[in-house]
């Protein structure tokens, strides 16, 4: 699934705050799946529908589809503790 070209674009992130690649949310919603703003975020970039939905499986694009966000202190929470696991390793 991954595209070199489209995998070092770059744009900020509005949940973290910072510039990050899109091969970042590729993988950076829960269980290593697409974060759940990655329609949202990079629709003016490039046409990021139809590359999840030809990359995608079915079921992971359609739940994108109508994924819902958590509470936003329920995200900075797991962002702390993965970013904590991470430290610790």
């Amino acid at each position: 699934m991954f595209d070199p070209e489209k995998d070092n674009l770059q744009i900020r992130c509005p949940r973290l705050g910072s510039i990050i690649p899109f091969r970042y949310c590729l993988i950076s919603g829960e269980d290593s799946m697409p974060c759940f703003k990655i329609m949202d975020c990079w629709w003016e970039i490039f046409d990021v529908d139809s590359y999840l939905k030809e990359n995608l499986p079915q079921d992971i694009y359609q739940g994108l589809a109508s994924a819902k966000p958590k509470p936003k202190v329920a995200s900075i929470v797991e962002i702390a503790e993965e970013a904590m696991k991470k430290r610790d390793k």
